[in-house]
């Protein structure tokens, strides 16, 4: 799956918000939560995403993707389980699944009321 396709499969989940956070000189990420939690974030220079993802995964699938070639442990935000993959193409099945289980890693953490809420708001 290109970039492109995966930043558009994020903002069709149900609840998905999307904003851009830590803007720099050149630079500044896409970033899509759900309940106000991030679960994907992208990279957006010059108006063009460029071929990097991050993204929030289950503790026990930390390792083993981080033990993949072309999956790294996110800067900054591993210690929260993200992972990053850097170029390397997913088919898109992969990942779909990997970002559908980023999304319901996330909305799993949430408390039952705003889980409620935003399967409330989906189907209307």
């Amino acid at each position: 799956m290109n970039i492109t396709k995966a930043h558009a499969f994020c903002a069709k989940l149900p609840g998905a918000t999307r904003d851009l956070k830590w803007p720099d000189a050149d630079s500044v990420h896409p970033v899509f939560s759900i309940g106000g939690k991030m679960f994907a974030m992208f990279t957006l220079k010059q108006d063009k995403l460029i071929d990097e993802l991050l993204f929030k995964v289950d503790d026990a699938r930390f390792l083993e993707l981080t033990d993949r070639q072309g999956f790294t442990p996110a800067p900054y935000l591993a210690k929260a389980h993200w992972v990053k993959v850097d170029g390397t193409p997913l088919s898109d099945t992969e990942a779909k699944q990997l970002l559908t289980e980023a999304y319901q890693t996330v909305m799993a953490k949430l408390t039952k009321k705003m889980q409620r809420e935003i399967a409330d708001a989906s189907r209307k």
